[in-house]
This record gives C-alpha cells, structure tokens and sequence, in this order.
C-alpha cells in the first residue's frame, strides 16, 4: 500500500432486521467516510461530552426545532441533566409555549395555496401549519403570566424566561423543564420572534425592560467556570455565533457538533465548518468538532438515541 495513504479501510456498511439505532451507527462509524462518517463521529463527541462531568454543554438551537418535532427530545436532555445552558432563537421559545397552551403543530401540504391559508388564519413553515389562533392565545396567556410573575420592572432575559417556566404546566415544555432544573435559556435574538413582539407590546403598556448585559454576564460566569466547553449546534445563526462567540473568552469550545444544511461557498456563519472557528479562537487548536451537513430534524434523534443507548445500555423490551 502507497506509504501516504491511512492503513484503515473503509467497511462496507451492513444492516439487519431488529437493528438498533446504535448499531447501525457503529456500521456507519466503521464506514469512516463522507456523512456516514460524520455521523458517527458526531455521535462519538456527543457521548463524550455527556458523560464527561466537567464539560460544560451548551445546545444552540436554531431553525424550527420544535416546530419540527424536536420539543420532547430536547426536553427530556434537560431533565437529564446532559446539557447545561440553551441558546436559541425566539421562535422556538414561541413554538414552545404554543404547544404549553394545548395548541398543536398541523402536518400540511408541501405546495398549498398561500393566499388560501392566509385567508383562512393559517401561517406554514414549510409543510408545518399552525392557527392564528394559537398565536392570539399566546398573546393572552403572556400578558396573564407577565402580571402574575413580575416583581420588578427590568429582567434580563434568562431570569424572565426562567420566570415564565415556572409557570407552565407542561412537563414536555423545553422552557418549563429548564425552569424546574436550573438550566438556563439565553435568547439574544428573542426580540425576532412573536414572544417577543408580545413582550415589547407588554412593555409599552406596563414598562418592562430586558437587561441583555446581565445576559451577557450570566453566559460568561458560566464560560469562566467551566473546566472544559462542549457546543451542540443544530442550525446556525445567532444562537450558533453566540455560543462560540462567548467561547472565545476562553479560548474556545474543547468539542462541539453541528447540524446544518447550509454550505460555506458564501460565507455565512451557518454554513461555516466549525474548523473555521479555530481561526478566531472560538473552538480550541486540538478541540474535537464535526460539521453534519443534513436536516437536523432527521439527524439529531438518531445521534441521541445512539448515545443515550451507549450511555445507559439497550433499552430491553
């Protein structure tokens, strides 16, 4: 064999019936190549990262997450206690306390009539659609559970999120369950989102003010207390350039993973491999990171159920 080339070999891989989720990752893992590859070690890192103790786990939570199916997985990771800080846009936190209020997320068509849905009080994202309704509920209940928890007239985000988590009853509730476990939410972009556009109407009527600098003093207290930092990234965006950005404080993330379907071509941060964040010492030179490029809604469930079964063992029936 030419003396520049790996020794390994790339193993076909196999599939049976009965096969579990880890398995076929291991078949994937023994592949080694192209996304199999990528997958299985995403699924390495992520397993390595939950039970190391002394890392520091941020979930960076972009794109629909909970729209798209995510919430109870990402809840049950909190309850767990496997991850340490959310970072997530607006939406998802909206999405969230839709489906707190008993609203549901609808499975539609892929090409509908737009004008139609408008008219009749139904918004999509992509083939997901959700009633107006639900977002005239959302108003209400947020301006009921704001007078009920507020006791001063300026918050910083995560201590009003934590606020109004504790007021849901909802145990698959991403907000709630953080609320209940200590887990913080940071939402930097919370503004971008219909939660946030409630909570500036509320602030108009009754003068509420976030304090993002305490946020921002929150985030890095945890950094700086950290032995070591893991980033789960599924998408990209602000919650992405957030988690690695307070990182960079110091020195950078030691692992991280993301999911993405964006490409680097253009130079977007979302579309970034996170080898390009050793560049500004947001991940560290010998850190261990993999870029996924596919659906996170698709990927990451598989690479959680692989861990957790590589964690805690086969689940038995």
């Amino acid at each position: 064999m030419n003396k520049f080339l790996k020794k390994e070999i790339v193993y076909q891989m196999n599939v049976k019936p009965n096969m579990t989720v880890l398995e076929l990752i291991e078949s994937m893992g023994l592949c080694g190549v192209l996304g199999a590859g990528r997958v299985a070690k995403a699924s390495k890192i992520l397993v390595e990262m939950f039970a190391d103790k002394g890392c520091t786990v941020f979930l960076a939570l972009a794109g629909p997450a909970v729209a798209g199916g995510l919430r109870n997985i990402v809840s049950s990771l909190v309850k767990m206690k496997l991850i340490d800080a959310i970072v997530t846009n607006g939406a998802n936190l909206t999405h969230d306390l839709i489906e707190a209020l008993g609203f549901k997320h609808l499975r539609g068509e892929e090409n509908p009539d737009d004008v139609q849905l408008s008219f009749k009080g139904v918004g999509r994202i992509g083939n997901i659609y959700i009633e107006e309704e639900a977002f005239k509920s959302l108003e209400k209940n947020i301006y009921d559970i704001l007078d009920k928890v507020l006791e001063k007239k300026v918050y910083p985000v995560y201590e009003l999120l934590e606020k109004i988590g504790l007021h849901i009853n909802d145990e698959n509730s991403i907000l709630a369950s953080a609320s209940k476990n200590g887990i913080p939410i940071f939402s930097p972009g919370i503004y971008d989102s219909m939660l946030g556009l409630h909570l500036w109407m509320y602030s108009r009527l009754k003068g509420l003010s976030l304090d993002f600098n305490k946020d921002m003093g929150k985030m890095y207290d945890i950094i700086f207390s950290s032995k070591r930092i893991g980033a789960i990234i599924l998408g990209g965006g602000l919650p992405k350039h957030f988690t690695l950005g307070a990182s960079m404080l110091k020195g950078g993330v030691d692992a991280a993973i993301q999911i993405t379907m964006d490409r680097a071509e253009a130079g977007s941060l979302s579309g970034a491999p996170l080898e390009e964040a050793i560049s500004w010492k947001k991940a560290k030179v010998k850190s261990k990171l993999v870029t996924v490029i596919g659906d996170f809604t698709i990927i990451f469930p598989l690479l959680v159920a692989s861990a957790l079964s590589s964690l805690y063992g086969e689940v038995k029936k």
